[in-house]
């Protein structure tokens, strides 16, 4: 059997991970988790009753008292031992991947060899959870700053990126001394349940990982609103981050890290490498099918530039091969329901009504799946809904600028403040905008913004709070000042 029939073979047996028990639960409801590419059913998803949540947050307790006395070191084997064993298993994660979220086999490789990554680099970080010594005012007196893990963490994860997103949570959580109990998105429960699949078989105690699926806002109502949660970490929208937020805060005024989206401007400027800037910038926009939330989304591109950089651009979007992810000719998959074909839909819709242009695509594709063609729309407004709000998909709006001052203006004006990028070559234009890009990730000459050792996370209504690097570690700790009398 090859890795596809295996990873077909694994959608009928979904289940959920509770005290190192695989279960189907005790509950009545179930889902189908569906190949966008074709609309057909991959298997059937069990949802968590109360019974299973509760159960759950109990084996997450119990484990965080024995799991947060053992030594860093141990954590660090466990740690690399389950990012071997991904690795090991990369093929078939990969395969799982594609069949239920649509993108190429080779993304989705490079996405498992990036979660793997995140659980190596915290591996290794666990060994470095220094506190420090504070100098006394008396000799008769020793300070001393401790960390400690801040308790079970509830995680909920999206459907875009269903490896690296859930492996940046669990592997933080876990290497800080934490359990987890983790709710990933119900159209791509496969993945992560390999992850978790992994960490079990390296040897992690029962209920120091805990998976479970469901009714969102039920799941969630349930395990942030348990005393026993202490802490919460979602990447998702804007208006689920707020509310999840609220419910943290009248729930015991839990710890929160939101990773809320954003709609990221890319500036070039007339001194860049036109050509060579907008061939990075259609990869970067139609990577994953557009369904990435630090993609570059909106293009203000000087004006003696604009339609050179526009004329590649197309170019790209009309040499991308759309297809079944398992397809090896296949450069951009489907999008990962119906529900952002429509939305695609009103993005072209809208530009078109206010006298924009396309350029490229604008259109659905094929009659099975759910494709969009890669789109490029012209001559828009700032009011524009493709320049205003997260497209999410693959619609490139491209507009002109005049200079750096109005393009940092244009590029700040949303409420969005996750990633922001821009092409230069002058030395004192990479530094203006770098200072002056209102965003948690600014790329310049590039879009390398996400890496496990690195902070990953935005600003204003994109959310606060970081994933990765040692302010990820940190997300999951209390600080401890001990002042002693000697």
């Amino acid at each position: 059997m090859d890795a596809v029939d295996t990873a077909r073979s694994r959608f009928a047996e979904l289940k959920m991970l509770i005290a190192n028990e695989w279960t189907r639960g005790s509950g009545a409801k179930d889902e189908d988790v569906v190949d966008p590419a074709t609309g057909a059913s991959l298997g059937r998803l069990p949802h968590a009753s109360t019974a299973d949540l509760a159960a759950a947050v109990e084996a997450a307790q119990a484990a965080f008292r024995t799991w947060s006395a053992v030594p860093a070191i141990e954590r660090r084997r466990t740690l690399m031992e389950a990012a071997r064993l991904i690795r090991e298993r990369i093929e078939l994660i990969a395969c799982t991947m594609t069949l239920e979220q649509g993108k190429p086999l080779g993304e989705a490789r490079a996405e498992i060899g990036g979660a793997a990554e995140i659980f190596e680099w915290y591996a290794e970080e666990a060994r470095r959870l220094y506190g420090r010594v504070v100098p006394a005012r008396q000799p008769n007196v020793s300070q001393v700053v401790l960390v400690d893990p801040i308790g079970p963490v509830a995680a909920f994860t999206p459907w875009n990126f269903p490896a690296l997103t859930p492996a940046r949570k669990i592997a933080g959580a876990l290497a800080a001394g934490c359990s987890c109990i983790i709710k990933p998105a119900e159209e791509t429960p496969a993945t992560a349940i390999e992850l978790a699949r992994a960490c079990v078989d390296a040897g992690l105690p029962a209920g120091v990982l805990n998976v479970v699926f469901g009714v969102p806002a039920e799941v969630s109502d349930y395990l942030i609103g348990s005393p026993g949660i202490r802490k919460i970490s979602f990447t998702g929208s804007i208006a689920v981050g707020k509310q999840l937020a609220a419910l943290a805060a009248t729930s015991g005024l839990k710890r929160c890290t939101l990773e809320l989206g954003g709609h990221a401007p890319v500036l070039v400027f007339d001194d860049a490498d036109v050509d060579k800037a907008a061939e990075a910038c259609a990869a970067a926009r139609f990577r994953n099918a557009g369904q990435v939330c630090v993609a570059p989304s909106r293009f203000l591109v000087q004006r003696a530039s604009c339609d050179r950089f526009t004329a590649r651009f197309v170019e790209m979007a009309r040499a991308l091969r759309l297809g079944s992810g398992l397809q090896s000719d296949t450069t951009m998959g489907p999008l990962a329901n119906r529900r952002r074909l429509d939305a695609m839909e009103g993005f072209v819709e809208d530009a078109l009504e206010r006298g924009g242009r396309v350029a490229a695509g604008g259109k659905g594709a094929g009659s099975g799946g759910y494709f969009w063609q890669p789109t490029v729309l012209t001559h828009l407004d700032d009011g524009a809904r493709a320049m205003s709000e997260e497209t999410f998909g693959p619609i490139a709006p491209i507009v002109p600028f005049d200079s750096v001052e109005e393009a940092l203006e244009r590029a700040n004006r949303l409420p969005y403040g996750l990633s922001a990028y821009a092409f230069t070559r002058s030395a004192s234009t990479a530094h203006a905008v770098s200072r002056g890009l209102h965003a948690g990730m600014v790329g310049v000459n590039g879009f390398g913004v996400s890496l496990a050792e690195a902070p990953f996370g935005g600003v204003k209504e994109s959310g606060y709070g970081s994933e990765g690097g040692v302010e990820g570690l940190g997300a999951y700790l209390n600080t401890k000042f001990v002042a002693q009398v000697n």
